[in-house]
């Protein structure tokens, strides 16, 4: 198993609008990969680790398939549309990680 984490960096002049997130963008997302997207998770960042720091990432979301083959194969199909709407819920540009799941 494999996770995709897309991290939408915090800053001082970061929007995110995790209402639209939720409501619209991940069910395209999900709806597009459709049955190669296992499993999805978004968190919403609220404090870094010391007392009183803004969190590094204003959202995060962590998208589990079955191997990099078969993310690719859906992301590849529909990735443009995907990527097209970032644009709608934040101004900042994410950054992607794929990981082996070990645990």
């Amino acid at each position: 198993m494999i996770k995709v984490s897309v991290m939408y960096p915090n800053g001082s002049d970061a929007k995110f609008d995790m209402a639209y997130y939720l409501d619209r963008h991940m069910p395209m997302v999900r709806d597009l990969l459709g049955a190669a997207l296992k499993g999805v998770n978004v968190e919403e960042g609220l404090a870094g680790g010391q007392p009183g720091a803004p969190a590094t990432y204003t959202a995060l979301c962590h998208l589990t398939f079955d191997s990099v083959d078969a993310f690719q194969s859906a992301f590849d199909k529909h990735g443009a549309t995907i990527m097209a709407d970032i644009p709608n819920y934040t101004n900042t540009q994410p950054t992607v990680q794929i990981s082996q799941v070990k645990w």
